[in-house]
């Protein structure tokens, strides 16, 4: 049995997920609550930020963050992949960064818009 705080609403349901039983979900207030229970035993993801190198001497850094989730166990592989990144101004929200990360549909974009 694992045990997670859903994530979902501000209510943070505290979830019970029985991997052994079809990951049945407890403690949820609601269905996307099960969902999210489920999701994160069997297939936990997350939303990465982190900042990259930029040619700039007012903004050295630029905020950076994958545009869809990726599978936690490549979490640190992703990281990697940015500390060869170096931007050249300009850049704008929404530039990707890095495209088809790990082959997959997610993609590491910029944050900021930055000139100079």
């Amino acid at each position: 049995m694992k045990e997670y705080v859903c994530i979902i609403c501000p209510r943070g349901c505290h979830l019970a997920v029985d991997e052994e039983n079809d990951y049945a979900v407890t403690g949820n207030g609601c269905l996307r609550g099960a969902a999210y229970g489920r999701e994160e035993a069997m297939h936990p993801t997350r939303i990465v930020t982190s900042s990259v190198r930029v040619r700039s001497r007012i903004h050295p850094r630029c905020p950076v963050k994958t545009d869809k989730a990726i599978a936690k166990s490549d979490i640190m592989k992703a990281m990697l992949l940015l500390d060869d990144v170096e931007l050249s101004p300009p850049v704008r929200r929404g530039d990707v960064v890095i495209a088809s990360l790990f082959g997959g549909e997610a993609n590491f974009i910029a944050t900021r818009d930055i000139d100079e």
